[in-house]
């Protein structure tokens, strides 16, 4: 099943149509990250963010990579008219020029699958955020107790 990038990614091929100019990470300004606390490491973490383009060109995020989790990735949450709750992992997400996407609780968020050592309140990690183009920014995330609700509690 194609998520609506694939799916545009596949028109545009068709049509021959040239892609967009696509800004790098270095026009990109990570705000407010954060995890909370696991529950050791046979579930997944999660972590929090806002990614800010203040570039004059969209930028798409293609990737994670951090040494706390061996399958870092972006997923979607979505509610359908039946109440029933998904995730679903985002292939890319792309950030519009002079905007910003919210990583957070109940949306788009970062899935910090298979984790390598317990996420433990106090501490941080390093996750780098990879781009179309192979750059990449980094952020130190803290982490937060287990009932945390945001960078400010």
């Amino acid at each position: 099943m194609l998520n609506r990038f694939s799916r545009a990614a596949l028109v545009l091929g068709l049509f021959a149509v040239a892609p967009p100019v696509l800004a790098g990470g270095e026009d990109v300004v990570v705000e407010d990250a954060w995890s909370r606390a696991s529950i050791g490491t046979g579930r997944p973490g999660v972590a929090y963010m806002t990614l800010r383009n203040t570039g004059a060109e969209p930028v798409v995020v293609t990737g994670l990579r951090t040494d706390l989790a061996m399958m870092p990735m972006i997923h979607s949450t979505t509610t359908d008219a039946q109440g029933v709750t998904r995730m679903s992992h985002m292939e890319a997400v792309e950030i519009a020029a002079g905007e910003a996407v919210a990583l957070a609780p109940g949306g788009l968020h970062v899935m910090l699958m298979d984790l390598q050592r317990p996420m433990v309140e106090g501490e941080s990690y390093t996750l780098s955020v990879i781009f179309a183009d192979g750059t990449e920014a980094t952020v130190d995330v803290p982490i937060l107790g287990i009932a945390a609700r945001g960078p400010a509690n």
